[in-house]
């Protein structure tokens, strides 16, 4: 174990000054990813990279956030060219995405980089350090955002990996009853009740499954129209409910444009299948992953795959529009992945460079990995001619056409 000992002192504390001695896992996961001073993502997200727990797209180098920045350009056109144009990037890791995205439109599309507001939301403000001194050639502002003003927001909000890192709610079935899992210290559980007691990873806390803290749980599942009552005894998995009120204020503060949503998750019958029994949620500690939240706390990121019909379903109640979902490696190969791939047997560079480079680019097409990513793509305020225009990265690639 390699816990942060400050952090698990702050998070037994606000157990036992917790009315029930107790706090949901929502809470736990939340503290440990975003205390302010000593979470995770205050602490060890500089790491990120090869170098740290994980990497993502990003770190593969400029083609993810080029091809990005393609499908940004005709947004933009599609929207007739609308100034200011605002791209929100929420949870900007280290910066790389945004450099990689600004760098390619102030070189390739002037007339969009005249009309561009690239903000950023990001929550640590060790990474929003990071991402100023990364970005201090560049005109780029950082707000919270709840600070974005209601229905100002003319352009584009989009996340890489941003919705899997939100905090979950877990639960257990027993008897088709939902008990929601909370988290306590071993000294505490003593004195609360037992409907079912599930096994502890670790002496210092403890999980105990009770009565719901939310009705939401349950109306959640109406959402997504599942009928959880019908599993089998102790089925466990995750309800991301901090998704659907980020989803909330991402909508509300949209007044015209799209919001693009990029993460690894599944369908709503596909993340609640029966046989997957335990859930998703996991832990990446130095690019090692399991499924135990209670070590290395404040030392290892958690995450849980994302509900892409929840976003979708909430998204409408909300007034955004499906606009499409695809998976990654369609979405980058319908925007130009396969033209550089192809290019490379034109370049003269020695063959070590060139297997580097043809390596580096197939990982964003794994479809066990990153390739296998979800893309969804929704919108609001788009007039009838609009939205019939479809988006580049949505379109069927040639490459694929020609294998039907």
């Amino acid at each position: 174990m390699n816990s942060n000992p400050a952090l698990c002192e702050v998070i037994a504390h606000r157990i036992a000054t917790s009315s029930q001695k107790r706090i949901t896992f929502a809470e736990f996961m939340d503290m440990v990813l975003y205390h302010p001073e000593l979470g995770y993502y205050s602490t060890k997200a500089v790491n990120l990279g090869k170098q740290g727990d994980f990497f993502t797209s990003v770190h593969l180098g400029a083609d993810f956030g080029e091809l990005l920045a393609v499908q940004f350009v005709q947004m933009w056109e599609i929207l007739e060219r609308p100034v200011p144009f605002s791209l929100v990037e929420m949870g900007a890791g280290q910066g790389l995405l945004a450099l990689d995205i600004l760098k390619y439109i102030q070189q390739q599309s002037p007339d969009f980089w005249n009309a561009l507001d690239y903000v950023i939301v990001e929550k640590s403000p060790v990474l929003r350090q990071e991402q100023q001194q990364r970005l201090q050639e560049f005109s780029v502002r950082w707000c919270d955002l709840e600070e974005i003003p209601s229905h100002s927001i003319t352009g584009c909000f989009f996340s890489n990996e941003l919705v899997d890192a939100l905090p979950v709610h877990q639960f257990v079935l027993e008897q088709g009853k939902l008990w929601e899992i909370f988290v306590t210290t071993q000294q505490e559980s003593k004195t609360l009740p037992s409907p079912p007691t599930l096994p502890t990873p670790l002496p210092s806390f403890v999980e105990i499954a009770d009565t719901p803290s939310t009705l939401k749980l349950l109306e959640y599942f109406n959402l997504v129209e599942i009928n959880i009552s019908d599993y089998p005894d102790s089925y466990r998995s995750e309800v991301n409910l901090a998704a659907l009120d980020w989803l909330s204020l991402v909508a509300n503060r949209l007044q015209r444009g799209y919001l693009l949503t990029i993460d690894y998750g599944y369908s709503a019958n596909r993340y609640y299948n029966p046989r997957r029994s335990q859930g998703t949620l996991q832990c990446y500690y130095h690019h090692q992953r399991h499924n135990d939240p209670y070590i290395n706390i404040g030392e290892q990121d958690i995450t849980a795959h994302v509900d892409f019909t929840a976003l979708e379903r909430w998204g409408e109640r909300c007034g955004l529009d499906k606009v499409g979902f695809t998976e990654q490696a369609l979405f980058l190969m319908a925007l130009g992945l396969g033209e550089r791939i192809s290019a490379l047997s034109y370049t003269e560079q020695p063959i070590s460079q060139l297997l580097h480079r043809r390596d580096v680019l197939h990982q964003l097409l794994d479809p066990l990995g990153l390739g296998g990513f979800g893309v969804l793509v929704q919108s609001k305020g788009l007039t009838t001619e609009e939205a019939a225009q479809p988006l580049k990265g949505l379109s069927v690639p040639e490459q694929i056409q020609m294998q039907m």
